[in-house]
């Protein structure tokens, strides 16, 4: 009886769906196929999932392939992370495959059985312009810009407690100090167009809450956001029903009320202005301070080294992010289409600082796809001097790349503020995951390092590494990109120094 009663309800079910397919009109599929049609949606909503796990080779699937993720994941819970029986990569075939040349004989090496894996950076950041707060990162490897509100609080704290446990530091994004970012770990202060958390009623920029902000957190430096590789150029919304009294306090912005993001800056119009700017945070706050920015024209870079040829004024840090940089939402055209990849946009702008033998005096910061050792290998060669995670490292505490950043449907927690979704993520083990996710890319680097017979990454240079350029021909990364002698590699000065930091034993 009861079975004829729940077979009777599926039919009536059934035929109430049919029934309103064929008298719906907004999709033809519906209509024509009743009920049957509904099976395609489903397939496009599950295809990422199938795509990963089901459909493609290990090395397909984008933006991180199933080995890339695989190493990411066995990596943040200290398991296995080696692969057996060789490589899956058509090693002689595979157009733009990055190799690193071994070298038979080293110099002085660091020990690779501490667990932390210190790896600090060759440059003091903010010495060279004599900042007051200046001082030695002490990883290479740091936290990506990753906004509370893009990310849910939950998410936030695991990934700054891991930053504390891993000795790194973690950018807030340019959605404000957040609460969830004051959980130990060191922090880099993002100012973006809209100063959230720095700004007066009207939306413009106030140094003195900056100064607030800054005095209250263990806030290490500053970075003005100019553009991210994702959107570049590109404005943001945050509709008034995602705008909390919490983000609205977090941000200064009124709650409930939609907030526009303009695409550029409104406290300077042009590179004089803008370093004028810069001068006036490091006096006000003793801190160093950089600008983030993607890569298109190339005149803003041109004048910006020619007026720190000077001396007189300058920016720390330029961190350079690639158009294949995440986001939590951006129009497919920009994802897609606008800004420069990471390497031939970092080569560029590297370049036009060597022209003007500035290189030294600046710390270069990559990001893109960089928490990957191979990739991160190469940015090193390229003359980067830290690189900064942020989809790496959200693998690292349980992203599965569902790709649904912008549906607010995150199914890990991660990138929504949804509260049911969100209480899948437990920060405290997530941050464990974290942890051990950054020290292992570090010993990573550090192994890489060492098969070139140098001590630290930002000593592999861009003739040590070579690109395939076509069926069984390949050439140097500095032969690629134009580089000059010496231009990706270190000053004897500031590369004696890291080999001794790191090894006890002059260079």
């Amino acid at each position: 009886m009861r079975a004829r009663s729940i077979g009777a309800a599926a039919v009536t079910a059934v035929a109430l769906v049919a029934a309103r397919d064929l008298v719906q009109k907004k999709h033809a599929l519906l209509r024509n196929f009743p009920v049957i049609g509904h099976a395609r949606y489903l397939l496009e909503t599950i295809g990422p999932e199938l795509r990963q796990y089901v459909v493609t080779s290990n090395e397909e699937e984008r933006p991180f392939s199933r080995d890339q993720r695989t190493w990411i994941y066995a990596s943040a819970k200290e398991e296995n992370n080696y692969f057996g029986f060789g490589t899956d990569v058509d090693v002689e075939h595979i157009q733009g495959h990055a190799y690193v040349k071994q070298r038979t004989f080293a110099g002085p090496l660091p020990d690779l059985h501490d667990p932390q894996a210190p790896l600090p950076s060759a440059k003091v950041l903010g010495g060279p312009r004599g900042r007051a707060k200046a001082f030695r990162p002490a990883s290479v490897v740091n936290i990506s810009a990753m906004s509370f509100g893009s990310l849910s609080g939950a998410a936030i704290t695991a990934l700054n407690k891991g930053a504390a446990l891993a000795g790194t530091m973690q950018n807030t994004g340019e959605g404000g100090l957040s609460p969830y970012h004051r959980s130990g770990g060191d922090l880099i202060l993002q100012i973006g167009t809209s100063y959230f958390g720095c700004r007066d009623e009207n939306g413009m920029f106030d140094l003195d809450k900056l100064k607030e902000v800054v005095a209250g957190a263990p806030v290490k430096a500053i970075e003005i956001k100019l553009s991210q590789g994702a959107k570049p150029g590109l404005g943001g919304m945050l509709p008034g029903a995602k705008v909390t009294p919490e983000i609205a306090a977090i941000r200064g912005i009124p709650a409930g009320k939609d907030c526009a993001s303009p695409s550029r800056h409104t406290a300077f119009h042009d590179v004089d202005s803008m370093l004028d700017f810069v001068e006036r945070i490091a006096d006000a706050t003793g801190l160093p301070v950089g600008i983030k920015s993607a890569v298109g024209e190339m005149d803003f870079w041109q004048e910006l080294a020619t007026l720190m040829s000077s001396g007189d004024r300058g920016v720390d840090f330029v961190t350079i992010d690639g158009g294949e940089g995440g986001t939590g939402a951006a129009p497919l055209i920009f994802t897609d289409s606008v800004s420069l990849p990471f390497r031939m946009g970092f080569s560029r702008v590297y370049s036009t600082f060597a022209e003007r033998g500035l290189t030294d005096s600046v710390t270069f910061i990559g990001s893109g796809k960089l928490g990957l050792p191979e990739n991160a290998a190469v940015a090193f060669a390229l003359g980067v001097d830290m690189i900064n995670v942020g989809r790496e490292a959200m693998l690292s505490i349980g992203c599965i790349q569902a790709q649904k950043c912008h549906t607010d449907k995150c199914p890990t927690g991660i990138a929504t503020q949804d509260p049911w979704l969100v209480r899948g993520v437990d920060p405290a083990s997530k941050s464990t995951r974290a942890a051990v996710y950054l020290r292992t890319l570090r010993k990573e680097l550090l192994k890489v390092s060492g098969a070139v017979g140098v001590a630290h990454p930002s000593l592999i240079t861009a003739n040590d590494i070579e690109i395939m350029n076509g069926d069984y021909d390949a050439r140097t990364l500095a032969s690629v990109y134009g580089y000059k002698d010496g231009w990706g590699e270190l000053g004897e000065d500031l590369a004696d120094e890291i080999t001794t930091l790191l090894t006890g034993q002059e260079k």
